[in-house]
């Protein structure tokens, strides 16, 4: 089994990358996170050697080619994906790890350039990560240090992922781009453009009613019935909500909440 590391948030990674090597799994990694497990000691393969092709342009091309994508999209079992793996001397990629440049903390920051914005806006890992989710039978694709004890568990089990986690694994990633897709469209819809102001310390005046918002809203839990009883219901909150906001609660006594309930405490609220 062959995995691909490359993450911006190393948190855990190291100890992730330890676990996968005791357990016969052989590495690959790019730049910064090949170095940190080099350093480890860890026997890490870098993605170059394995595309015989140099990172180049500042870093910004490093895994855009056929050697990885191929090892992530192609289905093991068509004979003919496995027939022109082997013709072209690639290998399957069976586990991918990435996560992605902090856009949405680049652009949080007070200050922050265009060009700082620009630059963190990840290309080749939302590639990877698309090609991986996709061929979900197939890899696991990792987008958040948090699924690496759900990841572990499973492999030392049995060996492999089973299907309902590379599933799970799939949907995650593919939210995941949508929501850094979505902070990107919010970020540059909201600039007000100065061609004449353009350097590399122009920071953008940002206007409060952009021509494109983007919301990403994560269920919260069910509810016993919405308006009326034989009608379903759900509470969704906003990604990122505020503060001290009424899904921001916890509910400490009393049965299951209705829609109603939820509606006459955001009224009193």
């Amino acid at each position: 089994m062959n995995a691909l590391l490359s993450v911006s948030d190393k948190t855990g990674i190291v100890e992730f990358a330890q676990a996968l090597h005791a357990l016969g799994i052989k590495l690959l990694s790019t730049g910064g996170t090949a170095k940190l497990l080099q350093e480890a000691g860890l026997p890490v393969t870098e993605v170059a050697e394995v595309t015989q092709f140099p990172e180049m342009l500042d870093g910004r091309v490093k895994t855009l080619h056929p050697k990885v994508h191929g090892g992530l999209l192609a289905r093991r079992e068509l004979p003919e994906h496995m027939a022109a793996l082997k013709q072209h001397g690639i290998d399957t990629i069976d586990l991918l790890v990435v996560n992605l440049y902090p856009f949405e903390a680049t652009v949080a920051k007070a200050g922050c350039t265009l060009a700082d914005a620009i630059e963190n806006i990840d290309i080749g890992g939302p590639a990877m990560v698309r090609s991986a989710a996709k061929n979900w039978k197939d890899v696991g694709v990792i987008t958040s240090a948090d699924q690496y004890e759900a990841v572990l568990a499973e492999l030392k089990a049995g060996g492999k992922l089973s299907d309902k986690l590379r599933f799970a694994l799939s949907v995650a990633a593919f939210n995941r781009i949508a929501q850094y897709d979505g902070a990107i469209s919010d970020y540059l819809s909201s600039v007000t453009f100065e061609e004449e102001k353009l350097s590399e310390a122009y920071v953008p005046q940002r206007t409060l009613f952009p021509g494109q918002s983007n919301g990403i809203f994560t269920k919260v839990q069910d509810l016993r019935y919405g308006e009326n009883s034989h009608q379903q219901a759900a509470l969704y909150r906003d990604l990122y909500p505020a503060p001290g906001s009424l899904v921001t609660g916890v509910q400490l006594q009393g049965k299951e909440l209705s829609y109603n309930n939820i509606a006459d405490a955001d009224a009193a609220w």
